[in-house]
């Protein structure tokens, strides 16, 4: 794989007179990697990917694709002239073209342009339907269509707006995993628009979490859900929780669950208030245990259950529990904290908000010691 730079974003801003709708967003990619901007609807992630496209001028900062500004205040190349392919959230196919002709659509004047034509819907898995109509498709036959459609001019970065958002769960799945193998054969860049994490950490090798038009944090899934950056994004990935705690020493929290000793330092003052982040794997059942929570709702995922809880003093979690241990909701379970990584916030100010449970977000939630 290629590590030369290919997209960077330096401090871009993009929005209407006062009105910003994203600002200081940073972030860089190599050839033939492939990013993801996610994030909750409104977030700005359309809009950065408009602006990488050409659809949507920038107000400060500039975007540069391999090494030539292409976006900066005053100046936007047009959108043709970029090398960027686009792949829509609705397919926008010519129904009356070919799935063949849809193809060959961007490279008619390629010498090549059958056996480039044929190759790629062969690579798509559609090489026995060049002749049918869109109208004749499946959802995911169309979206395999439209992508094959954008690689044929064979451009230096590939975006992909909410491209599986139409398809159903598992059709979605499959098709994330295949147009990613299907970019990293073929050494295609590409950018990924999602609000569906699972999807973005399927697909990408980065991943930029948006919130209220900023980028939280730029990096890969693994470091999202292990060292995330601010409370959002350890909340916003993987079902975090934030209970409040006192440091008691670099690695060591005092919260209502008892001593949480992790594997990392924090440089914070001893004795600070700080919201500790747990996650449903974090809470591990423990009949035996004097620590109790009640349950308050429930989820039977077959080989576990996903339950709520609260803890005496109110604050909430999650926990996974195996699914032959069924408990209903009303009842207190023992459990204990299973937490060998301990990531930490400066508590973030007196009475913490919870945001509705099932909906991504900061959920954070108030406990006396």
């Amino acid at each position: 794989m290629s590590h030369d730079l290919l997209l960077s974003l330096n401090d871009i801003a993009c929005g209407y007179q006062d009105n910003l709708v994203v600002q200081h967003i940073n972030l860089h990619l190599n050839a033939g990697d492939i990013g993801c901007l996610l994030g909750p609807s409104g977030c700005g992630k359309t809009t950065t990917l408009r602006a990488i496209a050409g659809f949507e001028p920038v107000r400060q900062g500039e975007i540069s694709l391999a090494g030539e500004v292409i976006s900066k205040a005053g100046f936007t190349l047009a959108p043709e002239k970029r090398r960027i392919g686009m792949v829509f959230q609705d397919y926008a196919l010519f129904p009356h073209l070919s799935v063949a002709d849809n193809v060959a659509f961007g490279i008619r004047k390629h010498p090549q342009q059958a056996k480039v034509v044929a190759e790629l819907l062969e690579l798509v898995k559609l090489d026995k339907l060049g002749k049918r109509y869109p109208h004749e498709l499946s959802g995911g036959q169309q979206q395999r269509v439209s992508l094959a459609r954008a690689l044929a001019p064979e451009p230096k970065l590939l975006l992909l707006d909410e491209p599986f958002s139409n398809l159903d769960g598992e059709l979605r799945r499959r098709l994330s995993h295949e147009v990613r193998d299907i970019l990293k054969s073929r050494g295609t860049s590409a950018i990924l628009v999602t609000h569906d994490q699972e999807e973005a950490f399927a697909v990408s090798d980065h991943v930029g979490v948006f919130k209220d038009g900023r980028l939280e944090q730029w990096d890969t899934p693994y470091n999202l859900y292990h060292e995330p950056q601010t409370p959002f994004v350890a909340c916003f990935v993987g079902q975090g929780y934030l209970i409040r705690g006192q440091l008691q020493s670099p690695d060591t929290v005092q919260t209502e669950l008892g001593l949480i000793r992790g594997n990392r330092a924090y440089s914070l003052t001893n004795g600070s208030a700080v919201d500790v982040l747990l996650r449903p794997d974090d809470i591990v059942y423990a009949p035996d245990s004097t620590l109790q929570a009640r349950i308050t709702g429930k989820t039977f995922l077959g080989a576990a259950t996903l339950y709520r809880l609260q803890l005496p003093t109110g604050a909430q979690l999650e926990a996974i529990f195996p699914s032959h241990a069924d408990h209903q909701p009303g009842q207190n379970v023992g459990i204990r904290i299973a937490a060998d990584h301990l990531v930490v916030f400066p508590a973030q100010g007196s009475v913490p908000t919870q945001t509705h449970l099932g909906e991504p977000g900061v959920r954070r939630h108030s406990g006396a010691l």
